[in-house]
């Protein structure tokens, strides 16, 4: 399996997926965000971290990229896409996925482990959360509250794209378990055709037991068996 990071300026977390794609033995090239042409790529990740500073708005500027043009023909010819963070607001910018990402509810920044409840398995990310439901990993974002009016959430709902909802430990999801504000709770969502990922909180930081866990390793596994 092959896979391109994009690379922009700014970013601090394309380092750490392309780690995260080398221990799964998926051969990875970092790609730098002023490039003209995307090599074969199955999968290309758009990584978290502060693409631009976070000028006019989280992803906007990195969304106008010139790498962009062959990331969105990838996507839209069925490859997968995978935005983490920054990467989701830059989807989201793109028009590759709906709705928007805001400031956090509560307008500070949130560095933590949440608990996630996985809503749908049938998609190359996250079949192999079967075995794990409800799964921690970290989140790191001042602008994770992710917002859609109420005919694009009925959409998700219906569709059934919406791939991860923040919950407690055992997998319940209320008010008191959405730590920023998110509709409907969700932190991360699918395209219509599910070759598209969007997420908040970031699978490639819990890889290993000895950085306290491995809950993130699951969707890369799922990536190489399916």
């Amino acid at each position: 399996m092959k896979s391109s990071v994009i690379v922009f300026p700014g970013s601090n977390c394309d380092r750490d997926i392309a780690v995260a794609l080398e221990k799964f033995q998926i051969k990875n090239q970092m790609i730098w965000h002023n490039d003209a042409s995307l090599p074969k790529s199955d999968l290309v990740v758009l990584p978290g971290g502060f693409s631009y500073g976070d000028y006019l708005r989280t992803g906007c500027i990195a969304s106008k990229s010139k790498i962009l043009d062959d990331v969105i023909k990838h996507a839209k010819n069925g490859g997968l896409l995978l935005g983490i963070c920054n990467g989701f607001q830059i989807l989201t910018e793109t028009g590759l996925l709906p709705g928007v990402l805001l400031r956090n509810k509560k307008l500070r920044f949130l560095s933590k482990n949440v608990f996630l409840k996985v809503i749908n398995f049938n998609n190359r990310f996250c079949h192999n959360y079967k075995k794990k439901d409800t799964i921690e990993l970290p989140i790191a974002h001042n602008e994770g509250n992710y917002f859609a009016n109420e005919k694009e959430i009925k959409k998700l709902e219906d569709n059934d794209l919406i791939a991860f909802k923040y919950s407690d430990k055992e997998g319940n999801i209320n008010e008191n378990t959405n730590p920023n504000g998110s509709s409907q709770n969700i932190a991360g969502i699918l395209n219509n055709k599910k070759n598209i990922l969007g997420m908040m909180p970031h699978p490639e930081r819990l890889i290993d037991p000895l950085l306290s866990g491995e809950d993130g390793s699951l969707m890369f596994e799922s990536l190489i068996k399916s």
